[in-house]
């Protein structure tokens, strides 16, 4: 099978990581290239019998794992970074190939993801516990922290490195290990990742990598085994929900990044050429194919006219082609169900009356082109739910306290943005905005160190920083009688 990055058999792992051995299912599945449309691997199928042998392998492994030493962990970790950041530029173009993002940005996303590799093999040394203050003379009281035991992570196609790493680094670092389900779209990565792991030294069973292409029996293997004790999951509110309600019955320790609707507000005081930049940034980056891009543009009504102009002057001049290519900017989306999406988004917004200054168009394959929609109302399809392609409505708004609950009239609320140079305004906006990430005049806010997550029906639990490790560890209080 030849693919198209390199012209060679495509020769990485293909087999699902089961202990420390790359083992191929029963079944396989075909991997096809959202750029070219072209099979580029068969995958490792697995069901529920490489489930239970995945399982039992993190239990046996939380055993021994659990009890090495912060210092030893840490050490791993730093293996396993510089590993990543060796294999960077490889790394990337396999993001490319398999799930579209464009080869530039996609290295990007590496280093991003690598970045959470290096936080935590920091972090874990900082697991401190407490001495507490005993009213009895005879009392000594401790609370020490623990790692939560074995991890089900299930992570999503649009950013196969760093929303593994954003899940494996926390997590080994606070002494768990993790079952990686990477989504169908995109295990080639997350393969190449574990493929590090076990390169750097990583013990049988502390990462493993079950791929398959329906994962409701997988997953259920998991979720109804009361061993496993935490699912961390990153991907639509749907699904999530579903996740949710099945770790009930066994009380497990979950976190939740789900779907996001992000507005970003321009205030007629912006710097409308930044603010033009940053919202290209923010929306077209990943083909606008991510959980916290822009999805609504509020633009205040007496610098509209100019701020559209610009914006779609811009717009036009963005290159799709393909990924695998440096100068490319967008790239496919991700699957045909994607761009049915974004057409049938499209198409209702125009047809309600809204104008395409630039593109509104679907093009060969997968390609859409990057459009800028005018005139667009709260009734469209685009105002309600995440189109995840590369369209950005503009609203006009007159005033703060419109728009701020215009923002907030979503059931999600992952990240918001907004560009002022008024700082009583920015304060004021921020602290109204009911989402848990804002980009004040920043439209690329996610950092390793600082914490990631939404409110409302975009989840709960945060990923990234000391919050990031919490969600690993729980807390032990020892009352001791002398």
């Amino acid at each position: 099978m030849t693919d198209i990055f390199s012209g060679q058999i495509f020769s990485g792992q293909t087999g699902a990581l089961i202990g420390d051995t790359f083992t191929q299912a029963a079944q396989q599945y075909a991997l096809t290239s959202p750029s070219s449309g072209k099979e580029i691997a068969r995958v490792a199928d697995c069901g529920v019998l490489e489930a239970h042998q995945a399982l039992e392998a993190s239990i046996a492994a939380f055993a021994t794992w659990r009890k090495t030493t912060a210092y030893e962990r840490s050490s791993l970790l730093r293996k396993w970074f510089n590993l990543i950041l060796r294999d960077e530029q490889s790394i990337a173009r396999l993001i490319a190939l398999e799930m579209g993002k464009p080869v530039t940005e996609a290295l990007g996303e590496v280093r991003y993801a690598a970045s959470f590799i290096e936080w935590y093999a920091e972090e874990a040394k900082r697991v401190y516990g407490e001495v507490l203050p005993s009213q009895f003379g005879h009392k000594r009281l401790f609370a020490t922290k623990h790692p939560v035991g074995p991890v089900y992570a299930v992570t999503p196609w649009n950013f196969p490195a760093a929303m593994a790493t954003r899940k494996l680094g926390p997590a080994l670092a606070a002494g768990c290990t993790v079952i990686l389900k990477p989504a169908e779209q995109s295990p080639l990565t997350a393969l190449k990742l574990a493929e590090l792991w076990l390169e750097a030294g990583g013990p049988q069973g502390v990462i493993q990598v079950i791929t398959c292409s329906d994962p409701v029996a997988v997953s259920g293997v998991f979720l109804d085994d009361p061993r496993v004790r935490k699912i961390t999951f990153t991907g639509s509110t749907e699904v999530g929900r579903i996740l949710t309600r099945q770790s009930a019955e066994t009380l497990k320790r979950v976190s939740m990044e789900l779907g996001g609707h992000a507005p970003f507000i321009v205030f007629e005081d912006a710097d409308i050429d930044r603010a033009v930049q940053d919202v290209i940034a923010c929306k077209f980056r990943n083909a606008g194919q991510t959980c916290v891009c822009t999805n609504r543009v509020y633009v205040q009504r007496n610098i509209l006219e100019e701020f559209t102009a610009k914006l779609s002057v811009a717009v036009a001049a963005l290159r799709v082609g393909d990924p695998l290519i440096a100068s490319t900017q967008i790239g496919p989306l991700v699957d045909a169900q994607g761009l049915a999406k974004v057409k049938a988004h499209v198409a209702d917004a125009l047809t309600l009356g809204a104008t395409a200054s630039v593109g509104g168009h679907a093009l060969e394959g997968l390609f859409f082109e990057p459009t800028v929609l005018s005139g667009v109302t709260a009734d469209m399809l685009v105002m309600r739910e995440e189109t995840f392609g590369p369209v950005a409505p503009v609203i006009a708004f007159d005033s703060e306290a419109e728009v701020i609950a215009a923002a907030n009239d979503t059931p999600f609320g992952l990240a918001a943005y907004l560009w002022t140079k008024d700082l009583a305004r920015a304060v004021r906006v921020t602290e109204s905005l009911e989402y848990g990430i804002i980009g004040l005049n920043d439209p690329v806010p996610s950092t390793a160190q600082a914490p990631f997550g939404g409110i409302k029906q975009s989840g709960f639990g945060r990923e990234g920083g000391h919050w990031g490790l919490d969600e690993y560890l729980y807390v032990k209080y020892v009352s001791m009688a002398l």
